[in-house]
């Protein structure tokens, strides 16, 4: 059965599309953030944002961001989980956040299975692994850490680089041999892999990190696995990229695709006042934005949400890949895939729901 609230209540569907569509239409700079949908609802938002002239963001987009400007500016070596199982002997972990992040993709732990491989047993460090160092692991498979403090990360990193090309670093005699055994034990990997999450890394630390697989590769084989954030955003990031030439964080407010990562972030926004209204999209669950009951809002929640935001309209949708099937980032196969629905349900999903916001305005030019 279709749920739908008008000020917090209870209304029909149609109702609540309707509502939604003279909000919207009314706006001269509405925002569609949130975006965790899957990608057959990103590609309705960006078509939705376009056609009234709004701007697209995700609800990572920071964190993910971080890592693709890193990309753009000194270039990047990736793998895949695949890969990683079959032919890594050596795993660099990087942050307290990958302990999460990882464990979605938990095949990448276990050995070397490959014929590259040759029966190796994988090593496994981990720099500042904050208090998650044993979660994803078996009792008999903890990895030797490096520091402990995330904090000390951006630090840690630069004595490792500098440790590499040879340089001399301050700090204790303990510390720096630890460094030094790390470095050999990188230098002698067949098949290296850095893997973190972008949540723990700053722009800078990010290309510090980039900098150390690259210069492992002058002397074996290193590559890197960055673990994206949740709710899609890889995905997300994709279709932006097919459809407008850029990622989130775009505006259509002057016809043709814009992006400013700063000028176009939601947060700075909604606290300057440039925006009258806005859709907020979280079918993967119920993060809603505090803002919502200040800036007019329509909320499409992911079934099941306990609480509802002080939103204008708010409508629960379907879940992508758990009341209907989906097409979406996995971070398994690090890539699109179609996923089946694991319950599901008459749910309306979020590209449908856009569909009908979309038809229920005004002609173009009318």
């Amino acid at each position: 059965m279709d749920r739908a609230w008008i000020d917090g209540k209870a209304t029909t569907l149609k109702s609540a599309i309707l509502e939604a569509a003279k909000l919207l239409g009314a706006g001269h700079l509405p925002l569609i953030a949130g975006l965790g949908t899957d990608v057959a609802g990103t590609r309705a938002a960006i078509s939705l944002a376009k056609r009234l002239g709004g701007v697209v963001d995700h609800m990572h987009a920071e964190t993910l961001l971080r890592s693709v400007d890193v990309m753009r500016e000194a270039g990047v070596m990736l793998t895949t989980p695949g890969e990683v199982r079959a032919r890594a002997d050596c795993m660099l972990l990087v942050g307290p956040a990958v302990a999460a992040s990882i464990g979605q993709i938990p095949q990448v732990l276990a050995g070397p299975t490959g014929a590259e491989a040759d029966g190796a047993v994988r090593r496994i460090r981990w720099i500042c692994p904050g208090r998650s160092a044993t979660r994803p692991f078996e009792t008999n498979a903890k990895p030797l850490t490096l520091g402990s403090d995330p904090a000390d990360l951006p630090v840690l990193l630069a004595v490792l680089r500098a440790r590499l090309a040879g340089r001399t670093v301050t700090g204790t005699a303990r510390s720096i041999r630890a460094t030094d055994r790390l470095v050999a034990d990188l230098a002698k990997a067949q098949f290296g892999v850095a893997v973190w999450s972008a949540a723990d890394l700053d722009p800078l630390s990010t290309e510090m990190l980039y900098g150390i697989v690259s210069d492992l590769n002058a002397r074996t084989r290193f590559t890197s696995l960055p673990l994206g954030p949740d709710d899609n955003a890889l995905g997300v990031l994709q279709v932006c990229g097919w459809m407008t030439g850029f990622p989130m964080r775009t505006s259509f407010g002057r016809t043709h695709p814009e992006h400013d990562p700063w000028l176009f972030d939601t947060r700075r926004q909604v606290d300057s006042g440039e925006i009258d209204c806005a859709l907020w999209i979280s079918a993967y669950g119920s993060v809603t934005p505090e803002w919502a009951s200040r800036v007019p809002t329509v909320v499409l929640t992911g079934v099941g949400s306990s609480t509802r935001p002080l939103a204008r309209v708010t409508i629960e949708v379907g879940r992508p890949g758990v009341d209907h099937a989906a097409i979406q980032h996995v971070q398994a196969i690090n890539t699109l895939a179609w996923v089946a629905a694991t319950k599901p349900s008459q749910a309306i999903s979020v590209a449908k729901v856009l569909f009908d916001i979309a038809s229920a305005l005004p002609p173009v030019g009318g």
